[in-house]
């Protein structure tokens, strides 16, 4: 009976590990490849980015304020990679950034059921590529 509780802690120790590894590095052909640190140093990023994203949604959709330090527009521009021709590959794509994370974490990313996957090289807020299209929106 004595195995129990140490194979339950055992497996909620590797769970525990593995999503603090769950991004350990960002690997590819993106921005955020060549960089040291996300806007925020990367450890409280691991742990914080939802809260980020949520008030950034808050002071954009609820206030009109629009910045780029914590956008998903910023995420998405940085953290994107490109394929060997050079275009942009889908954020939430297997293999790539968002995608790694969330499925190492078992966490849903409903994000880009209104967002772009992408970077729309061809719409520009303040000179920075801008992925806040929605497929099936109706302007």
């Amino acid at each position: 009976m004595a195995i129990v509780p140490w194979l339950i802690l055992m497996t909620a120790l590797s769970l525990l590990a593995s999503v603090e590894l769950a991004g350990a590095q960002v690997l590819g052909n993106s921005r955020a490849a060549e960089l040291d640190q996300c806007v925020e140093p990367t450890e409280f990023m691991r742990r914080n980015h939802m809260e980020l994203l949520i008030h950034q949604r808050d002071e954009t959709v609820h206030r009109g304020i629009r910045t780029k330090n914590h956008s998903l527009v910023e995420c998405i521009a940085c953290h994107a990679e490109k394929d060997s021709d050079g275009q942009f590959v889908s954020i939430n794509a297997e293999g790539q950034f968002c995608q790694d994370c969330h499925v190492t974490a078992a966490v849903s990313m409903d994000c880009f059921q209104c967002h772009a996957t992408k970077p729309d090289v061809n719409a520009q807020l303040t000179g920075l590529a801008i992925a806040m299209t929605r497929p099936n929106c109706q302007r």
